[in-house]
């Protein structure tokens, strides 16, 4: 078990509920229309993608998805930026033309989100094969979702990051539905973790709820990694609280599933971790978590007062 300082579970407890007041923010923004196009939540999930953020190095790498808000909060990003670009400023990551799906912060090791399924498996081996190279000593870190995991990029992937022994983390953030597929109707094995054993590499799984757990495990298997072990694959147990876009039904799961899992909510579950080792007071974090959202509603009045991208930049960085 790796001792957390107070510091860092309290960093990781900000980080989380910018998270979480993030993408309530854009759930308002996309349900009135104020922003066009479609958003992809993870609320829910916010454990997963931080704790595992926060267990890197801060010059370690990710390749983030198309459900990456978390992700990207957890690796430390700019929420004025980032806010910014979600609604097509000049002063965001990508000068307001990438929006929710498209964030990147190479600087802070954050090398893009990505709309295509699977999208950031060969990313993450290219950028690892890079760092092996040029012995940095950092590691990258991919993730990808459940079904992801079912695309030929994994494979390809994990057996050439295997051959090679390349310093990277595949870290599969089973939220449990493929768009609206069930798992178990899209692959006939429980644990995708299983699939490293035909790779020769390490599968992990970890409850992807408990931030703890994601911290500990993860910075333990970073360092295996980081001593040239080779890749490892990470299971992340986690679910979804909403549907998979904005136009997502959720016809095919039944609510009480939905209030099963928002019964386990990650933010809670380390509040009370918290509270019970001592580690701050109630007091504490009820202002960590205003000041979370307080930093939100000064992130959307940054980028309502941002500039619109100038027209003759209507060309730029356009690479299609």
């Amino acid at each position: 078990m790796i001792d957390i300082s107070k510091e860092t579970i309290l960093e990781m407890y900000k980080r989380m509920n910018e998270a979480r007041a993030f993408e309530e923010k854009v759930s308002y923004f996309f349900a009135r229309g104020m922003v066009h196009g479609t958003t992809h939540l993870s609320i829910g999930q916010e454990a997963s993608s931080v704790g595992a953020c926060m267990a890197l190095n801060n010059d370690d790498l990710i390749t983030s998805t198309h459900r990456g808000h978390s992700q990207v909060i957890g690796k430390g990003i700019d929420l004025n930026k980032m806010m910014a670009e979600l609604l097509g400023k000049y002063t965001g990551y990508c000068k307001g033309k990438g929006g929710s799906m498209h964030i990147a912060d190479v600087d802070a090791g954050n090398l893009g989100a990505n709309g295509v399924v699977g999208g950031g498996h060969g990313i993450a081996v290219g950028a690892a094969l890079t760092q092996q190279m040029k012995k940095t000593g950092k590691v990258v870190l991919c993730f990808f979702g459940d079904g992801a995991s079912n695309e030929g990029s994994f494979h390809e992937a994990l057996n050439l990051a295997s051959v090679w022994k390349l310093p990277v983390i595949f870290y599969c953030e089973n939220n449990l539905y493929g768009m609206s597929v069930p798992q178990n109707k899209a692959m006939n094995i429980k644990n995708i973790a299983d699939r490293a054993k035909s790779y020769g590499i390490p599968g992990h799984i970890i409850d992807g709820n408990n931030a703890v757990e994601v911290y500990n495990r993860t910075k333990e298997i970073a360092k295996y990694v980081r001593e040239g072990n080779g890749p490892v694959l990470i299971e992340s147990k986690t679910y979804r609280w909403l549907g998979h876009s904005k136009s997502d039904a959720q016809i095919y799961r039944l609510k009480e599933e939905v209030e099963e899992w928002k019964s386990k909510c990650p933010i809670k579950q380390l509040r009370n971790y918290i509270i019970e080792n001592k580690i701050s007071t109630e007091e504490e974090l009820d202002k960590i978590e205003n000041n979370a959202r307080e930093s939100i509603e000064k992130a959307v009045e940054f980028a309502n007062n941002s500039p619109n991208p100038p027209i003759e930049t209507i060309t730029e960085d356009v690479y299609a």
